[in-house]
C-alpha cells in the first residue's frame, strides 16, 4: 500500500462504475428532453468558458454519455461498462480504480486548456477572426471544440485497461462469436491508432488527452501483465500479511485488535473518557466500555 493509498483511501468512492453510468443515465434524459441540444452546450468541457466564470463545466462534462444506436445498444453499453468497472475495481481495489478514472478525467480537462492554449498560439487567426464556419467569436469556437471532449475515450481506456488486466476473458462478439478480451483490446488499439493519425490536431487533443492514463497505467504496471487476476490478488494479500508481521502499526483498536493495515480505509480515534491512551476504530469508539482507573 502507497502512501497516498493510506493517506486519502479511505476517501475513495465504492462502485464509481455504477456512479458513472447513472450519470450517462442522466445524460441520455437531457438529450432526449432537450431536441435542440442548448442544455448540453452548457454541460461541455468548454475552457474558454471556464475561464470566464462557468466553473460548473469541470465537472457536468462527464453527464455527457457517448453516442449510442439506440435503447437497447445504450442499455447495453451501460450495463457492459459497469460489469468491467466493477472486475476492475475488485481486482484492483477501490482506491486505484478511483484514481485510474479521475487521472484520464484530469488529464482530459487539462488536454482541453492546453487545446486552447494551442490555437491562440499557433492558430490566432481561427478563434478571433473566424472561419469559413461562420464561427466568429472565441465562445462560439470552443464550443464547437468542447463537444470533442467528452467521455467515450475514457470509457475506451476502461475497456483497454480491462484487456490488460483479463486478456483470457471471453465475450460473445455480436452474441455469437467468443472471442477473447485480449484481441477485443489489439482491434480497438488498432482503431484508436488510425483515429488518432487520420484526425484533424483537435481531435489528436481530444484522444490523446483521455487515453493518457492507460499508458501511465501500462508503464507502471507491466510487471504484473503476466499475472492473472488471482495471481494479482495472491500477491497483494501476500504484501499485506508481510506488513503485518513485519511492520510497526501505528493505530490499533483495544477491542478488536484491527489495525490500519488490516483495515486501511477505517478510522482510528482516541477515547478522551477512558483513563490512559485507548484508541478504538470507529466500530467500537461509541459502543465500547469507558475504562476508569479505581
Amino acid at each position: 500500500m502507497s502512501p497516498f493509498e493510506r493517506k486519502f483511501g479511505k476517501y475513495a468512492i465504492r462502485n464509481l462504475s455504477f456512479v458513472l453510468v447513472m450519470c450517462y443515465a442522466v445524460g441520455y434524459l437531457l438529450q432526449m428532453f432537450d431536441r435542440s441540444g442548448l442544455l448540453i452546450t452548457y454541460l461541455t468541457l468548454n475552457p474558454y468558458a471556464i475561464l470566464h466564470g462557468q466553473i460548473w463545466r469541470l465537472v457536468t462534462w462527464v453527464l455527457i454519455p457517448p453516442s449510442s444506436g439506440g435503447l437497447f445498444f445504450t442499455l447495453l453499453m451501460l450495463y457492459f461498462y459497469c460489469s468491467i468497472g466493477t472486475s476492475l475495481e475488485r481486482t484492483w481495489g477501490t482506491y486505484r480504480y478511483n484514481v485510474y478514472l479521475f487521472q484520464g478525467m484530469l488529464f482530459t480537462i487539462v488536454g482541453s486548456f492546453l487545446l486552447m492554449g494551442y490555437c491562440y498560439l499557433f492558430k490566432p487567426e481561427i478563434p478571433l477572426l473566424g472561419t469559413a464556419l461562420t464561427i466568429n467569436t472565441p465562445v462560439e469556437y470552443f464550443t464547437v471544440i468542447a463537444m470533442m471532449f467528452s467521455t467515450y475515450y475514457i470509457n475506451m481506456s476502461i475497456f483497454l485497461a480491462y484487456a490488460a488486466t483479463f486478456p483470457d476473458a471471453q465475450v460473445l462478439l455480436m452474441f455469437i462469436i467468443p472471442i477473447r478480451v485480449k484481441w477485443l483490446g489489439v482491434i480497438y488499439a488498432v482503431m484508436l491508432l488510425f483515429q488518432f493519425l487520420g484526425t484533424n490536431v483537435y481531435g489528436k487533443f481530444a484522444i490523446g488527452a483521455s487515453l493518457l492514463n492507460f499508458v501511465v497505467f501500462f508503464l507502471t504496471s507491466r510487471n504484473m501483465m503476466h499475472l492473472n487476476p488471482k495471481q494479482i490478488h495472491r500477491r497483494q494479500e501476500f504484501k499485506r500479511e508481510v506488513r503485518r508481521s513485519t511492520g510497526i502499526t501505528k493505530h490499533k483498536c483495544a477491542i478488536c485488535g484491527r489495525t490500519e493495515v488490516d483495515s486501511p480505509q477505517m478510522q482510528f480515534r482516541f477515547c478522551s473518557k477512558c483513563d490512559g491512551n485507548y484508541e478504538y476504530c470507529e466500530e467500537h469508539l461509541y459502543t465500547h466500555t469507558h475504562i476508569k482507573r479505581q
